[in-house]
């Protein structure tokens, strides 16, 4: 692989890395939202869940930032993805109180949401399956093979 490749998978890696670092942290320090997700989708242990959700997030997504283990974080986020596309954001939201037009905004988002998490999936199974490139921890332990 050129360096310029290897160059451009660091740069993915990066970019897929910032959602999971930022919610990740989010979800540690005010897990409440996360926490009333969780419950309306009938999960139980809301706020525990949402602090494993949470440090799942941020120690994957660092995971992706600096290509560690890359292929097995990258197949537990693809799963991660498609599990929370499926319990949150597949079927309809109603809530009680919201006019119609405000319920067909969040529907229709919640509709991109799902698509956000399938297309995400689909990164990390690339990910997993090509590996961090040169410029990672993995390359550095010689735990991937590099192409030059």
């Amino acid at each position: 692989m050129s360096s310029s490749q290897n160059t451009i998978i660091l740069i993915a890696r990066i970019l897929l890395s910032f959602m999971f670092i930022y919610a990740g942290f989010g979800k540690l320090t005010d897990p409440v939202g996360t926490a009333g997700m969780i419950t309306g989708a009938g999960l139980p242990a809301a706020t525990a869940l949402a602090y494993l959700a949470g440090l799942f997030e941020f120690v994957t997504g660092l995971a992706v930032l600096v290509g560690f283990q890359t292929k097995i974080v990258g197949w537990a986020l693809a799963l991660f993805c498609i599990f929370t596309g499926a319990v949150f954001h597949s079927g309809t939201v109603a809530v009680p109180g919201w006019p119609d037009p405000a319920l067909g905004w969040i529907n229709a988002l919640n509709g991109i949401m799902l698509m956000k998490n399938v297309t995400l999936a689909g990164a990390y199974i690339l990910l997993a399956t090509f590996g961090p490139g040169a410029y990672s921890i993995d390359a550095r332990r010689g735990s991937v093979a590099i192409a030059a």
